[in-house]
């Protein structure tokens, strides 16, 4: 039988003041203090409309040819970390002590709730993983709900292995979320919830696996604003029945108002997500949107946020798009924002808001994700200096990064993160790494001084899909060779956006590979994924990609196979990967579509 310990934060108490409606206006960039509300440069006016700027993966900055990727805005302001407590029971599962929930005393009547945003799984560990649901009172009020979930060997349930209940509250917006445990690794398993007679749909899952490993498939993706369009990729996910786990790199949702930033599909609610009441609304949209509600109901999700999640170019203590006269105190934001990601997300919480955390996936994986976005990470500069104070991680999230690639056993040591570690000129990247110069520099050179083999960074955040080398200085001739790959200490997949559009037009592909040596190959904005195929011999990424327009057609439209890119054991350099890696023969069945 299997065991649950809840997995939950407490009701956040507070929420910060409306965002006014963002206007059209100035073109120019200002920096504020988020929590004082004083200025530190002349306010040029209103947030950007109607130019395509806030992509979230750079700011404004002083370009080196007048070929730039976007045009954003600066800012600073101030943080808090959101705490988070796990109880453990034995197969039933209760509210934790401290989340203001009432005491279990009835609840809605039988069949009068909806499970309107699905399923999920996430965070797969070899004898656990998060089962994540939400219930949805059908007359709009509710107290509290006991809510059973089960888990069988099979989709029809023909054998129950696991269950228990929970009881969800309006204080953490009647989201469900078990950590069930007892279970065995390398595993498929079903997994439904109810309450009285109306059940969910059937969800599916996996654990990972222990011991000796032959062969894994992860999906990768960032970066799905729904208001450019239809989430095709996500179905294509959905329906490939082989994968270990779907890999998220960040900006799952975005906070902008409607027509702000995209226009093919609107948004709830419609104005720029501020509160915790706001972050809700934004994530329960998202959650009704078919195509990724079927991806989270057939794999485990192993996610990490990146800056939309809060606000565009977020960093520890502030961000670009908050504006505290009008929006109140960026801790109280982010709190509210780190509550929600929390509630609707099915991952595993750690105290203070930490996500940065390690996954085993036997002999054969180490996954490490990190948090490059609020944790540790300085203001960003327009002209990034060399001031090592500056920090991307912070020392605490560095040191561990370091520690876990220093002594894994694993053969392959895979870093899952939100921006850039590879410049790409003649662009400046103030954003990603590059712009932390120093700490940028202290990481590869560990890298280097540890002679750590066998390391890929898995990046999302741009918009585009990128093969490239890691190396301190690639444009040295002397420091990193491209014909043999001398100076190269691993290899960089960049993922390409869900939906969110690229910056690069086609016809400068040519002089971006010839001005970046370590550069291998890439495609500046078509949207899709990359399925990373990893065997002891070798990780190969295949990036799948939609036809131009397509995300912009409500009816389905497929990804294609696009380009194959593979690292070999201790080469720390990218080969041409040919055709893509075959699927699993025989993979478990999909999860039904209606509920079983």
């Amino acid at each position: 039988m299997a065991s649950v310990s809840l997995a939950a934060t407490g009701a956040l108490t507070g929420e910060g003041c409306e965002g006014a409606a963002r206007g059209a206006g100035a073109t120019g960039w200002a920096q504020e203090s988020s929590e004082s509300g004083s200025m530190t440069k002349a306010d040029t006016g209103e947030r950007m409309a109607g130019r395509g700027c806030h992509r979230g993966r750079g700011l404004r900055y002083r370009p080196r040819t007048m070929l730039t990727r976007r045009d954003l805005l600066a800012g600073v302001g101030a943080s808090v970390a959101l705490g988070a407590v796990s109880a453990g029971c034995d197969d039933t599962s209760t509210p934790m002590a401290d989340s203001g929930a009432p005491p279990v005393d009835g609840g809605p009547p039988i069949d009068m709730v909806d499970f309107l945003h699905g399923v999920a799984s996430g965070d797969p560990l070899p004898d656990r993983v998060i089962l994540w649901t939400r219930v949805t009172p059908r007359m709009g009020v509710m107290g509290t709900a006991t809510v059973r979930w089960e888990t069988s060997s099979t989709p029809d349930f023909a054998t129950v292995t696991g269950s228990g209940t929970f009881v969800t509250t309006a204080a953490r917006d009647y989201t469900v979320k078990v950590d069930v445990a007892g279970l065995t690794a390398g595993t498929t398993y079903y997994y439904r919830f109810s309450v009285g007679s109306t059940r969910s749909p059937v969800g599916r899952t996996r654990t990972a696996p222990s011991g000796s490993v032959d062969r894994l498939r992860f999906a990768v993706v960032s970066c799905s604003s729904f208001a450019h369009g239809y989430f095709h990729a996500y179905r294509d996910l959905a329906e490939r029945a082989d994968l270990d786990a779907v890999v998220h790199l960040g900006d799952y949702i975005y906070e902008f108002q409607n027509y702000l930033y995209g226009n093919v599909r609107t948004y709830d609610p419609p104005t720029a997500v501020v509160t915790l009441s706001d972050y809700r609304r934004r994530y329960a949209h998202y959650r009704r949107d078919a195509d990724l509600r079927a991806a989270h109901q057939q794999h485990p999700f192993i996610a990490i946020w990146d800056d939309h999640e809060f606000a565009n170019n977020a960093w520890r203590d502030g961000a670009d798009n908050h504006f505290p006269k009008t929006e109140g105190m960026w801790s109280v934001r982010k709190a509210a924002a780190m509550q929600a990601y929390f509630e609707w997300m099915p991952i595993r919480e750690q105290p203070d808001g930490r996500i940065w955390r390690r996954f085993a996936f036997g002999n054969l994986v180490d996954l490490m994700m990190l948090d490059t976005r609020v944790w540790g990470r300085s203001m960003q500069e327009v002209e990034p200096s060399n001031n090592p104070s500056r920090a991307l991680l912070g020392a605490d999230q560095e040191q561990w990064l370091l520690s876990n690639v220093s002594s894994t056993t694993a053969r392959w040591k895979v870093i899952g993160q939100q921006v850039q570690i590879g410049p790409i000129r003649p662009d400046l990247n103030a954003d990603g790494w590059e712009g932390y110069p120093v700490a940028r520099t202290r990481f590869l050179q560990a890298l280097a001084t540890m002679r750590s083999s066998n390391v890929a960074v898995l990046t999302g955040d741009i918009h585009s899909s990128w093969a490239m080398d890691i190396a301190i200085d690639p444009f040295t001739p002397s420091a990193y060779n491209p014909t043999t790959g001398a100076g190269s200490l691993g290899v960089e997949f960049i993922t390409p956006a869900i939906t969110s559009p690229g910056d690069h037009p086609d016809a400068v592909l040519a002089t971006l590979l010839s001005q970046n040596p370590h550069l291998r190959w890439g495609d500046p904005g078509l949207r899709g994924f990359y399925i990373l195929d990893c065997t002891p011999e070798r990780l190969q990424a295949s990036w799948y990609l939609l036809p131009a327009g397509s995300i912009e057609q409500r009816e389905r439209q497929r990804t294609a196979f696009a380009s194959a890119w593979s690292t070999l054991h201790e080469a720390n350099r990218l080969s041409p990967g040919g055709e893509p890696a075959a699927p699993r023969a025989n993979p478990p069945a999909l999860a039904p579509a209606e509920p079983a």
